[in-house]
């Protein structure tokens, strides 16, 4: 279908810009899906995965392609592969026209089997148990008839060979193959968190007074944020985790004090399940923050651009809820102490 509905199109494009060159009536526009992979990718064998292909068959897919349209499309040295400008100039086309029918043939099968349309996201565990889920009514109210397909996982999964559209990741970017959006302007600060029993056994909220209680999560972490408040002291926690929900919730149930993303401790802090036992926020070294990525041909698929304004209101919704949560009662003041009882 792909192939009889661009056939002519692309022939009589291609015959208004470079009419002295002997185009044929019909391109190869089956080998279109894997210039985009091979182009987004800038690897064969990546190309090839996705694909589901050998990479002897995406290879001479590519080499098709050039042969039809009488220009190199890459330039090849060794065994890497870069696109050059031509290739950079149809890629911007065929993202688009790629896009396009995507989107008909997902919209044509929710009308064929009456359903209704479905966005695929990888989350990781941590951002869709302490934030995401949450507000999930939300979603379906604003988007009665898209339904949101998530699946957690802490792997960098490859959107278009395991069929997701979009992911939400935590770290630096880029990534090869997707397009990248960070969710915010700048890395999230690490506060100090604590549920309210902890922090009412607290004397005080100093960092020789933290120093001493039971420590979650990572040891270079709390180093960082004790360095920062001015305390040199050797740090050991009870208790690491792979999964930053796990550790708030560890928190919440009063096994020792953590530092978190304020993002993530959001629900819990307005609720009063956790505290923030320091007004000090510190930046880690190798501070990271989340980003929504997504192939590049989806950049204006409806469900997708939904989903990009839901997560920014959200977030907004967030923040608001947080800068009017009234303070904690027992939440001590910097250095202050309390009478021993």
């Amino acid at each position: 279908m792909k192939i009889e509905l661009f056939s002519v199109y692309w022939s009589a494009k291609l015959t208004k810009y470079w009419p002295s060159a002997n185009f044929p009536m019909r391109l190869p526009l089956n080998t279109l899906p894997a210039f985009r992979a091979v182009a987004e990718l800038q690897n064969l064998r990546a190309a090839a995965d996705r694909l589901h292909l050998t990479h002897s068959a995406v290879s001479q897919q590519i080499k098709g392609l050039e042969e039809q349209l009488g220009f190199p499309l890459f330039e090849r040295s060794g065994r890497g592969i870069v696109l050059n400008s031509a290739g950079a100039a149809l890629l911007c086309s065929v993202q688009s026209a790629l896009a396009v029918l995507d989107e008909g043939v997902m919209a044509a099968a929710a009308a064929a089997t009456g359903s209704e349309q479905r966005l695929r996201v990888s989350v990781l565990p941590s951002f869709a148990q302490r934030w995401l889920l949450p507000r999930m009514a939300r979603w379906r109210v604003r988007n009665p008839g898209l339904s949101l397909e998530i699946e957690t996982s802490q792997q960098v999964v490859d959107l278009v060979r395991d069929g997701f559209h979009a992911a939400l990741r935590f770290g630096r970017g880029p990534w090869a193959g997707v397009e990248s959006e960070p969710l915010f302007d700048m890395p999230l600060p690490l506060i100090a968190l604590a549920s309210p029993e902890t922090a009412a056994k607290l004397e005080d909220n100093s960092p020789e007074t933290l120093a001493r209680q039971p420590l979650l999560g990572e040891r270079e972490m709390w180093q960082h944020w004790f360095n920062a408040a001015g305390l040199r002291t050797p740090v050991m926690p009870v208790a690491t985790f792979n999964d930053a929900g796990m550790m708030l919730q560890a928190a919440e149930q009063g096994l020792g004090i953590t530092l978190g993303r304020e993002l993530l401790a959001a629900d819990a802090l307005c609720a009063g399940r956790l505290v923030q036992i320091s007004p000090m926020s510190v930046q880690y070294e190798q501070a990271q923050t989340y980003h929504l990525v997504y192939p590049p041909s989806l950049r204006e698929w409806a469900p997708l651009v939904a989903l990009k304004q839901w997560l920014h209101d959200e977030l907004e919704l967030s923040r608001c809820a947080l800068v009017t949560t009234p303070a904690e009662p027992d939440a001590l003041p910097a250095n202050s102490t309390r009478k021993k009882r």
